[in-house]
């Protein structure tokens, strides 16, 4: 409908008795579909998945550094792949890192004291012969050294979600990397932490791109509906004495 649209405009420049077709065009509706809730991660599924890679592999311990970034981080995966030893400063009294977000922006994000063990371990067996300029997170093929592709971070997040699935049936189907974006920002919500710092948290550069991740837990809902219910009990206004009763009613 909007490349019809479009085209007839553009006809309609050109010969000035298509612009009545094009006006009635541009009156058609859109059809509406459905909005579809985005799925997040529950607690316990999630609490499995960042605990699911070995600490006792060099892959499981580059795999868990990678999960436990982006979930604490809350940075998109463009985001990750960009990141190299000089984005992070993890020495500094609050450690956070440098993330060089969507429209060239740049900003920082704190982390917490246990994803800086993480890192600092994962660097210290990835990163004991590179400089700054290296990415942080990167697959060497035939010889050449390049920051890890989108599709390798999806594969070792479904890799691990397979592994606890048998435990965990409620975990989606498939997940995605932005999948622990929102779950991470969607938490931040619902533990109390402004609309506002959340936008900045995620990069966004408006709070109305971020209010789509201020989804309220059903805990909240619940809460906000006792808070707001009605009491529909009823007193009595007299004793329950028949005599006194029929008084009243004039039958005796």
């Amino acid at each position: 409908m909007a490349a019809i649209r479009s085209y007839l405009w553009y006809v309609a420049d050109g010969e000035i008795s298509m612009q009545s077709i094009a006006l009635g065009a541009s009156k058609v509706p859109f059809i509406k579909g459905t909005q579809k809730v985005k799925e997040t991660i529950k607690p316990d599924d999630l609490a499995a998945l960042l605990a699911a890679p070995s600490d006792r592999s060099k892959i499981g311990i580059r795999d868990k550094t990678i999960l436990i970034l982006l979930y604490d981080s809350a940075i998109r995966v463009s985001e990750l792949r960009e990141l190299t030893l000089e984005s992070l400063k993890l020495n500094e009294t609050i450690p956070y890192i440098r993330v060089h977000g969507k429209g060239d922006k740049e900003r920082i994000v704190s982390i917490t004291d246990k994803t800086v063990e993480h890192l600092k371990r994962y660097i210290k067996i990835y990163h004991s012969e590179t400089n700054g300029d290296y990415p942080l997170f990167y697959t060497v093929i035939k010889g050449n050294l390049s920051a890890m592709s989108t599709g390798n971070v999806e594969r070792i997040l479904n890799k691990y979600a397979e592994k606890i699935r048998p435990d965990h049936p409620g975990l989606p189907q498939k997940l995605y990397p932005h999948m622990l974006r929102r779950t991470r920002a969607c938490g931040l919500y619902q533990n109390g932490v402004e609309l506002e710092l959340v936008s900045r948290i995620l990069g966004h550069t408006s709070t109305q791109t971020t209010r789509i991740y201020a989804s309220p837990s059903i805990e909240m809902l619940k809460k906000a509906m006792e808070n707001n219910s009605v009491d529909v009990s009823e007193t009595a206004e007299w004793l329950d004495d028949e005599e006194e009763l029929a008084r009243i009613c004039g039958i005796r």
